[in-house]
């Protein structure tokens, strides 16, 4: 399989012109192709000589990503399904602003991007893993997301969640060159602090990441304050349990300047006592993070219930009463399926490609 255009770099790409004998300044041109004009073909990219076209096309597609289906919702929130070169399937999740996080006029639009196949964390409430892992995502696949986003929408992406399908500080190299084609000047030019990395909680590569220089916003997938309740939900927590997490995350703190965020997905009579309430008012003072708080979303295959909307105010009472900034996130997307995986899950089960996920807790 050839590699995909969008995952190169305008100094891989310059490295290509040089031994074919071409001019550097063509590698500009055609990142501004990709890029900026957004084209389907590398044909199109008209400024170009046709013998170089042709070099390209021997060597190179242009993008790693065939887009086979979209499911629109009624609050705006687009899910898009993609199929790889495997013929499995990613997917990313296009959510329009909340007014109640950004403001009645704002027109911030958010991607939700997977970074696997499947995952191997097995998180209790995930889709994503149900069906187990595939691969990693390469940086062709992760930036391609964004960019077929932008086509597909016809609208700027202006924020970034990396807590798609996958782990991914499990695959950090590759996300890392993602970001890099992400971020620069020459491809879509968006600020890492409008990035998000949301992780189960892998210590040591959160140690790591926060030695990358750039500003990127981390958050952390919590579900639980004590690690009784969130072993029940996060496997990873019984590798890293909650202590070795909050070192690391005052670890964190001690090299960025960006406000960390801990995502709580309220699961009925599993976390959501105003016990772990208390809990993790107190965890996220000590970290001066701010609290998502996420009432479940309902995944086919998984017994999980969300609680009452009136406990999930009260749950977020006790954070405010203690000083702790939560927002409730009464979340978009939920009569599509926005829970990240399954769709993914459907398609390849109905290929065939996968067996159905046994019904587990």
């Amino acid at each position: 399989m050839l590699p995909a255009l969008t995952g190169q770099s305008q100094e891989q790409i310059s490295s290509f012109l040089k031994e074919a004998g071409e001019p550097a300044f063509r590698a500009g041109q055609i990142m501004e192709w990709i890029w900026k004009k957004k084209v389907t073909s590398i044909d199109a990219m008209t400024n170009l000589p046709a013998a170089l076209r042709a070099k390209l096309s021997e060597h190179f597609r242009l993008g790693a990503l065939e887009h086979t289906h979209t499911q629109g919702s009624h609050d705006t929130t687009r899910k898009f399904l993609f199929r790889l070169h495997d013929h499995r399937y990613v997917e990313s999740v296009l959510i329009p602003a909340n007014p109640a996080l950004y403001g009645e006029k704002s027109d911030r639009r958010t991607l939700c991007v997977s970074s696997q196949v499947g995952c191997a964390y097995g998180c209790r409430f995930c889709a994503s893993g149900l069906a187990g892992f595939t691969r990693n995502l390469d940086p062709s696949e992760i930036a391609g997301q964004v960019l077929s986003a932008e086509q597909l929408s016809g609208e700027r992406v202006d924020n970034l969640v990396f807590m798609g399908m996958g782990e991914p500080l499990a695959n950090l190299d590759n996300l890392l060159a993602a970001i890099g084609l992400i971020t620069g000047e020459k491809s879509l030019h968006l600020g890492a602090r409008h990035l998000t990395i949301s992780t189960s909680g892998l210590v040591p590569k959160i140690r790591q990441l926060a030695e990358h220089p750039q500003q990127i916003r981390l958050a952390i997938s919590l579900h639980g304050a004590t690690d009784d309740v969130r072993n029940q939900i996060m496997p990873v927590n019984k590798k890293w349990p909650v202590a070795e997490l909050f070192d690391a995350l005052d670890y964190w703190n001690s090299r960025k300047n960006q406000k960390l965020t801990l995502e709580y997905i309220l699961i009925q009579g599993v976390n959501d006592s105003l016990e772990q309430a208390a809990i993790l008012a107190r965890h996220a003072r000590k970290l001066h993070a701010k609290v998502n708080l996420i009432p479940y979303n309902t995944v086919e295959g998984l017994d999980w219930k969300r609680p009452a909307v009136s406990h999930c105010r009260a749950f977020q009472d006790v954070l405010k009463n203690a000083g702790v900034s939560a927002t409730l996130r009464l979340e978009k997307g939920h009569d599509i399926d926005a829970a990240c995986g399954q769709l993914r899950l459907k398609q390849e089960t109905q290929e065939g490609i996968i067996e159905a996920p046994v019904k587990q807790r």
